[in-house]
């Protein structure tokens, strides 16, 4: 269990003000230019101590990725995009953090932004975010006048700006390219890489893309320390903390900050008030936002939540919205929704997940009814083979892994179900 004193979201549920006043009471903005003053170098050298991994879903170590932006700064900008777009189901940490948290964001930008070389940040918003997005311009607003923002930012002797731009509610642009397209202008469909973002990313410049979360906890964890932030958690590849999401058929769902590694089962009985009907009704779990595979309850008994074990699992991390379901249940129905919900998000640009998602969600839509043929299922198995990893973004993984898990865990549910509609027909 994470100590309050190693709590880095300290106003995650708003108890306390956003604005910047109340912000600084908890600690941001303490010693921002002195982290800056101490050079580029020094603050990626501490995130790489940090064990910090991108909290987005991928999972890549954060200072590692800084470190890929050119070192030297020429007459091409540099950018720092972050992506708060947040459209995975079962997710809503970010929003928390945009809505009660602002300026852990705002000065993590600054931080980030000249460990990169960045004058300027684009905070990508969801759409449907108007709220938060509004809480968010105002703390900007609040750090331009107070001259954290701007020319001389914080006093640093580094000039920077953010810009929030605000999306249109796509799924596909919370993939980095696609997300770099949308703030282009253009249709929000991913890049084919190589180039990297690193090398040519927006407008054609070297550009870092990072989540809300990962941002966040940068200043924290300069002013703590990296072996600080190193020591919390499973070990130094899983370090740290993690906002985890929990969400469906809990007596209490909720966000909560914990430490990475903590055990499935005791997030959702120390946080959630335990599974709706108690454990023993738990009949599977998605671990990481919709697109990860479920898991049985057999492995939930045991499994930590961390991107390693996760990963052991068949499944992953992700962006660790746990949705747990009980045996009430119609799990085949739950991932056909879930296949339905990838068609209409595909992008259409590649032809194995335009063609193959709509494959998937005819398919499950006869297998909620039963009405097919156990062969069929391996034939399910097949279509989502050759959607995964077949195309540009990850988007085809997402729709097919969940069916994946399905079948894996629950093939005999699928006979079962078959069976009867033979003979009832």
């Amino acid at each position: 269990m994470l100590a309050d004193k190693d709590r880095i979201f300290t106003n995650l549920y708003g108890f306390e003000g956003s604005d910047l006043k109340s912000a600084q009471k908890r600690g941001d903005w303490d010693k921002t230019a002195s982290f800056i003053k101490k050079g580029r170098e020094w603050i990626i050298e501490e995130v790489k101590t940090s064990g910090l991994r991108g909290r987005g879903g991928a999972g890549f170590p954060t200072g590692l990725k800084w470190s890929f932006m050119p070192k030297t700064l020429t007459e091409r900008p540099h950018y720092l995009v972050i992506n708060a777009d947040e459209s995975e189901p079962g997710t809503c940490k970010d929003r928390d953090i945009l809505r009660n948290e602002p300026h852990k964001l705002i000065e993590g930008a600054l931080i980030a932004g000249f460990a990169m070389g960045a004058r300027a940040a684009f905070i990508y918003v969801r759409g449907e975010f108007y709220n938060e997005g509004s809480t968010l311009w105002q703390a900007i607003h609040e750090a331009y006048d107070a001259g954290l923002l701007g020319k001389n930012a914080a006093k640093s002797g580094w000039d920077f700006d953010i810009i929030v731009h605000r999306g249109a509610g796509a799924y596909i642009c919370g993939e980095e390219t696609a997300l770099i397209e949308s703030i282009e202008g253009k249709k929000g469909q991913p890049r084919n890489k190589p180039p990297f973002p690193a090398m040519a990313g927006l407008y054609s410049c070297p550009t870092t893309v990072n989540n809300v979360e990962t941002i966040a906890v940068v200043p924290t964890i300069l002013r703590r320390g990296g072996k600080w932030f190193a020591g919390l958690g499973l070990n130094e590849k899983n370090a740290g903390t993690k906002l985890f999401c929990i969400s469906g058929h809990v007596n209490n769902p909720c966000n909560v900050e914990e430490v990475m590694g903590i055990s499935l089962r005791d997030l959702i009985d120390k946080h959630c008030g335990g599974v709706r009907g108690g454990w023993d009704n738990l009949l599977a779990v998605i671990p990481g936002g919709s697109s990860t595979p479920m898991l049985s309850k057999a492995v939930c008994d045991n499994i930590h939540m961390d991107f390693d074990s996760l990963k052991e699992a068949g499944t992953g991390l992700g962006t660790a919205g746990v949705i747990v379901m009980d045996k009430s249940t119609d799990i085949i129905q739950a991932i056909c929704r879930l296949s339905q919900f990838y068609m209409h998000e595909s992008c259409g640009q590649c032809t194995p997940c335009r063609e193959g998602t709509g494959w998937l969600w005819r398919i499950m839509k006869r297998m909620v009814q039963g009405n097919a043929t156990v062969e069929e299922i391996d034939q399910l198995y097949e279509v989502t083979k050759e959607i995964e990893g077949h195309t540009i973004c990850a988007l085809g993984d997402a729709a097919a892994w969940p069916i994946q898990g399905l079948i894996k865990n629950f093939r005999p549910e699928m006979e079962r179900r078959i069976m009867e509609y033979r003979k009832a027909a």
